[in-house]
């Protein structure tokens, strides 16, 4: 809930220009009212979630008119927008399962007068999947390689990984735990920030191994994949479970960034010989180097080494799902989100 990434962007049938990309903080009052709901739920009125589900769409819209004026590019040249919108809850283990991301797509066809998808998750859960990850199908697109067997990590507030096997082996991907949700929450909460910027806070820190081995025993760890999570499970509720009253604060700062990389180096298969960074994570410097050091026999670099910029990863993939769905090709993979088939992804908002 950091901002709108957007990202506009050409496609062949086996490659991709980036044309242009922007990101907007959402105003600040949207975002208060955002966190507000997401976390306290119970407190959110049908009213209020009417409103941001608005907002949201505004916002969008908003974001995507600017796109286009940086990238010097008429909207009647753009086929559709691929709106991914914003998750407010995500329940896969739900006694009726769902996944709820709101803002308005037909404000955003109508505002710009763009076809415009969004929805992309639904499908995938009605067909018994977790309707995450869904950036797999776009990383297999782009990043496979024959002859090397890679894993592309997006941290984002929680962290998720693709396998790219080499050779013609299926895909596989899920999410691994907590990526920035726990650090961010806690630094904003001690520290008055939005983020620990490069990791600086946590470096200071020690890492208090009880409490780390007490948070990677909870049983979501071992969960077979498929599996997918969020801030409804990881969250500050979920660590006061565990926090001994007497640690310093710098402290718990370290032990979850170090909660960040064990977890993710223990998803990563041995076979793997690169993995690939993106998502706001990648500017974590001491998160990346803690993540090196529990997996000193592969190479830890960003996806800009093969051609895509880290921040906009997840900005592109949704365009290029936008872009299946006008297709009427596949854009979940069942190996990796469980669905019992795969399906097209998304409703299409005509402008």
């Amino acid at each position: 809930m950091d901002g709108i990434d957007a990202a506009l962007v050409r496609f062949g049938e086996n490659d991709m220009s980036v044309v242009a990309t922007t990101s907007h903080d959402y105003p600040a009052e949207l975002r208060k009212k955002l966190f507000a709901a997401s976390r306290n739920p119970d407190s959110c009125t049908l009213d209020e979630l009417g409103e941001l589900d608005t907002w949201i769409g505004e916002s969008f819209c908003a974001a995507t008119l600017a796109l286009l004026q940086q990238g010097k590019v008429a909207a009647s040249s753009v086929r559709a927008i691929g709106s991914h919108g914003q998750t407010v809850r995500h329940r896969p283990d739900a006694a009726h399962r769902f996944t709820l991301q709101i803002g308005d797509a037909a404000i955003i066809a109508a505002g710009t007068g763009i076809d415009t998808v969004a929805d992309f998750r639904s499908a995938d859960m009605a067909l018994g999947g977790e309707g995450a990850p869904l950036a797999p199908a776009f990383h297999n697109w782009l990043f496979r390689a024959d002859a090397t067997t890679r894993v592309v990590l997006n941290i984002g507030g929680i962290a998720n990984i693709t396998i790219l096997p080499s050779g013609d082996k299926p895909v596989t991907g899920f999410d691994t735990g907590p990526g920035n949700t726990l650090l961010d929450a806690w630094t904003e909460k001690h520290q008055g920030d939005a983020f620990d910027n490069e990791g600086s806070w946590a470096a200071g820190g020690t890492v208090n191994k009880a409490l780390l081995q007490s948070l990677l025993s909870d049983r979501w760890f071992a969960k077979a994949a498929p599996k997918s999570t969020g801030f409804e499970f990881f969250n500050l509720d979920w660590l006061a479970t565990n926090l001994p009253s007497d640690l310093a604060a710098i402290d718990v700062q370290a032990t979850l960034l170090e909660l960040t990389a064990v977890s993710i180096a223990n998803s990563v298969p041995p076979t793997a010989a690169e993995v690939f960074v993106c998502g706001g994570g990648a500017h974590n410097t001491y998160l990346l180097q803690r993540l090196s050091a529990h997996l000193p026999d592969k190479s830890v670099t960003t996806t800009s080494t093969v051609g895509l910029d880290p921040d906009w990863v997840e900005a592109v993939a949704f365009a290029w799902l936008a872009m299946r769905r006008i297709n009427a090709k596949p854009g979940n993979i069942p190996s990796v989100t469980g669905a019992s088939r795969p399906a097209v992804l998304g409703a299409l908002y005509n402008a």
